[in-house]
């Protein structure tokens, strides 16, 4: 199955055009290469708690995306309210995928605990918090890639949970 991904990057330097963003070319690639699947919406936002919930809203929505993946955002900063927006947009909570990656980035870097990011489902999609920088994309992506595809099955309902 081709799985509908969207990618979200919340960032105050990138929305203004100063920043390249390095992490969602990141995950385009693992997007396309790993799990095959195909970017059906793309876009920057501020570090805005309003502007991140209209963003996850359109792209499950709208775009009927199966698969959300944010980046930045999810640090301790004061402006780092990407999981507050995602907590407030989810019909229920996914932990196992968020501590997962922290656990498979806490073998490269201790600063992986600092990560707030969540994971949870919203109607039939799945958003997934990932961190700003494009090495810490990649090591969580990588640490859940293989899940990802039985978890879209499961929640999209082209699959059975327990078969």
């Amino acid at each position: 199955m081709r799985w509908k991904v969207a990618i979200l990057t919340a960032s105050d330097k990138g929305s203004r055009g100063e920043r390249e963003d390095t992490s969602a070319q990141v995950i385009r690639e693992l997007v396309e290469e790993e799990l095959g699947g195909e970017i059906v919406d793309y876009r920057i936002v501020p570090d805005e708690q309003d502007e991140i919930m209209a963003a996850i809203i359109e792209m499950t929505g709208y775009y009927q995306a199966d698969l959300v993946l944010t980046t930045g955002g999810t640090g301790l900063a004061q402006r780092d309210v990407t999981p507050e927006a995602t907590l407030k947009v989810v019909d229920r909570l996914v932990p196992g995928i968020s501590e997962a990656m922290r656990m498979g980035a806490l073998q490269k870097t201790r600063r992986a605990m600092l990560s707030r990011g969540v994971c949870g489902i919203r109607g039939q999609a799945l958003i997934i918090n990932l961190p700003g920088s494009p090495k810490g994309v990649h090591e969580s992506l990588m640490a859940i890639m293989d899940q990802l595809p039985h978890a879209l099955e499961i929640i999209t309902g082209t699959h059975g949970d327990h078969e």
